[in-house]
């Protein structure tokens, strides 16, 4: 064992007067013993106990178990922040739960007491995702103005789009999610997520009816093929990965290279085109 920092062992080991001076004064303060202010911690070795103190003051661990609701909350927080941070730089499908507990600073297996997988991480992102692109999109299609015909059809649809592309992560997790996510989590997970995805979806429908002659089931869609769409395109297009940089140092695959904003854009123009043609006869 190697001698503390600050004197010889056996000094540091036991304090003037003994074991029993020690015993003596942790009874009469009723609580553990201490030398000049530090405590003594009991350090077995072989089939004795003697008294060891540390050199330094000896600190709590950064991160311990969530005691109230508030506390859980926070660590909830920072275990999502560190799940966007990571699957910003490397994508969704590269993060692994234990790269999540070591940029947190805590075990994977208190990193469990919090979400049960970590595919209800990424669920709960990608539920947080559709709450901030359905606000983004509802508050953009306010705000257009008095545009009509033809003129609105595309203002409607590359609204959709450039609002998905400006979401590089949720378009990640639109593919995910069905893929693996949702079968990786409880039931009880899939329900939560389920309830507050549609209900985002059924927002975004409402507003394109205002915006343009839609029935219900048209607007929505509408939704569900700018979403799969954006998922499904995302992946192919491989934005930032070394797949992306293959394609472009490959003249032959030129072809694969996709441009997500603007063929979302012009499918959904159709599509639009299409229904307002089809409620206006």
């Amino acid at each position: 064992m190697t001698a503390p920092v600050g004197g010889d062992r056996k000094s540091a080991v036991m304090p003037p007067g003994g074991g029993e001076e020690v015993r003596e004064a942790a009874g009469r303060i009723g609580g553990e013993p201490r030398v000049l202010g530090r405590p003594l911690v009991k350090h077995r070795c072989g089939n004795s106990a003697t008294w060891l103190r540390y050199p330094r003051r000896v600190t709590r661990p950064e991160f311990e178990r969530a005691r109230s609701a508030e506390a859980k909350r926070i660590r909830e927080a920072a275990i999502l922040e560190a799940a966007t941070r990571l699957a910003g730089e490397h994508g969704v499908r590269a993060v692994t739960l234990t790269a999540i507990a070591a940029a947190v600073g805590m075990h994977k297996s208190a990193m469990l007491r919090y979400f049960e997988t970590r595919e209800e991480i990424f669920l709960r992102l990608s539920g947080n995702g559709w709450a901030e692109w359905s606000q983004d999109v509802r508050g953009r299609l306010a705000d257009e103005g008095a545009a009509s015909g033809e003129a609105r059809i595309s203002v409607v649809a590359s609204t959709l789009a450039d609002s998905l592309v400006a979401r590089p992560l949720f378009c990640d997790l639109l593919a995910h999610t069905p893929l693996s996510l949702e079968r990786g989590v409880s039931f009880a997970a899939v329900r939560s997520f389920k309830v507050r995805a549609l209900a985002e979806a059924e927002s975004v429908g409402a507003a394109l009816c205002r915006s343009l002659p839609l029935t219900p089931r048209q607007a929505g869609n509408v939704v569900a093929t700018a979403t799969a769409m954006a998922g499904a395109m995302w992946q192919m297009a491989a934005p930032g990965t070394e797949l992306r940089r293959f394609y472009e140092d490959t003249p032959e695959l030129t072809h694969a290279l996709i441009d997500v904003g603007p063929r979302l854009t012009d499918i959904l123009t159709a599509l639009l085109h299409g229904y307002c043609a089809d409620t206006a006869a």
